[in-house]
């Protein structure tokens, strides 16, 4: 059916921010920009199955997620890009 994407851009919020900002001074996890991506990522990739089921498909093959940073400094948004191909399935009739 042709390529189905989703695409969505997030950025910290100010208290994500404030604590992604200490815990860069102290080290370790960031368990506030990790939450901040999977947010992203689900999104996305949400929007990709909806993409797909508006061009006829059923299914995605050969689904990648794509990100990057957009803007700088403390404001800085991440970009996730989900995407695929989307096909029409049909179960194998034995």
């Amino acid at each position: 059916m042709g390529v189905a994407r989703g695409i969505i851009v997030r950025s910290p919020t100010i208290s994500q921010g404030f604590l992604g900002g200490f815990k860069q001074l102290v080290g370790g996890n960031i368990d506030s920009y990790s939450e901040m991506c999977e947010q992203a990522r689900k999104e996305a990739y949400d929007k990709m199955l909806a993409h797909a089921k508006s061009l006829g498909g059923n299914a995605v093959l050969a689904m990648r997620y794509e990100s990057s940073a957009v803007g700088g400094g403390q404001s800085a948004a991440t970009e996730v890009l989900c995407y695929g191909t989307a096909v029409v399935c049909q179960p194998i009739q034995r």
